[in-house]
């Protein structure tokens, strides 16, 4: 118990030390600069360290009973379906990476759509972004919209799964008998998370160059008030190079089980729903950032921010009131209430 507790006034004591002098040179620098980013980093960082100092046997100890109890349980569900589909790997493989990733996008897609085309339940519209805008979306641009979509998916995003698969066997069976462990898996997902980042961020950027903008990239741009369905609305050459490339890569490189690969898939799929849905709803991740993307064009091309942060490509979006409501809600009152516009003049 002491030496816990001499642990944690040791890590207390390196945290305070580090913030202060990241305080130091973000002082010199200006609120919003790499090193205010970095102080705020150093801060949530080390809470983290000093929670787990505290907790994490215990922690560890629960996790691992629960994962240990129910870790039986998925084994042996994939165990009958891997089974069942026993030497027909390929299309056991193209069956969990296309079936529930499009499930997940079009369920999330067909709440958001019901919100957007009758203007109900008014619970939900109070948290548009954008106030003014798509208060209903107009009919005939969201079925050319919705059209475009299901060709990507079809055309596009089913032959790359299919190309996918036979690269990843040349290192080893995707749909192996064992699954991968819990700790595995979500290693997995960190590296694909980073991996997206880099790719969207840089192929992005590239759509943005005016040679490529007025022939690709602007065809998704047609919504500057965008909804969830047009995630994936976009040029077949873009939805390959900026949409599909970014997720796909980080699963072949490390040669990923089908369950993790799928899993990748559907969270990647509903997070680009969030980013682009109009809504800033309660206890989800913020869409101020992409929204903002779509309202200014040449701000915000990140997933995460952080190579925008690195690049300077979000200082105007700093500036915003966007910004200040670029942060997880917590409560029932929409963020354009409690950070409303700044008054116009004259007004």
């Amino acid at each position: 118990m002491l030496l816990s507790i001499m642990r944690l006034h040791s890590i207390i004591g390196a945290t305070e030390s580090f913030i202060h002098n990241c305080c130091f040179f973000s002082a010199q620098e200006g609120p919003g600069g790499l090193w205010d980013s970095v102080k705020k980093a150093a801060f949530v960082i080390g809470s983290g360290i000093l929670f787990l100092a505290a907790f994490g046997n215990s922690l560890t100890w629960h996790l691992q009973r629960f994962w240990g109890a129910s870790g039986d349980f998925w084994q042996n569900l994939w165990t009958k379906l891997y089974v069942a589909f026993e030497g027909h790997d390929a299309a056991l493989f193209f069956f969990g990476t296309m079936l529930f990733p499009t499930l997940a996008f079009w369920v999330s897609n067909g709440l958001l759509l019901l919100v957007d085309t009758t203007g109900k339940p008014s619970f939900i519209t109070r948290y548009r972004i954008q106030v003014d805008k798509n208060n209903p979306v107009d009919p005939a641009k969201l079925r050319h919209a919705v059209r475009c979509v299901i060709f990507n998916q079809v055309f596009i995003s089913g032959p790359m799964v299919v190309a996918a698969y036979y690269l990843m066997s040349f290192r080893g069976n995707p749909c192996g008998p064992e699954l991968p462990t819990f700790h595995w898996a979500l290693m997995e997902l960190a590296f694909f998370s980073i991996m997206e980042e880099v790719m969207f961020y840089y192929s992005h950027r590239l759509f943005h160059h005016p040679g490529l903008y007025k022939h690709f990239h602007k065809q998704h741009h047609e919504w500057t008030a965008p909804i969830g369905v047009v995630s994936i609305y976009a040029h077949p050459l873009e939805h390959v190079i900026s949409n599909m490339l970014p997720v796909v890569v980080g699963p072949m490189i490390l040669g990923s089980h089908l369950s993790t690969t799928t899993l990748w898939y559907c969270l990647a799929l509903v997070s680009t729903t969030i980013s682009h849905c109009g809504y800033h709803l309660p206890f989800l991740p913020s869409p101020e950032f992409h929204d903002f993307h779509h309202l200014r064009f040449n701000q915000c091309f990140g997933v995460f921010g952080v190579l925008d942060r690195l690049h300077g490509t979000d200082t105007k979006f700093r500036d915003t009131k966007q910004y200040e409501r670029h942060t997880l809600l917590t409560s029932l009152t929409p963020l354009t209430e409690s950070i409303p516009d700044t008054p116009k003049k004259g007004h």
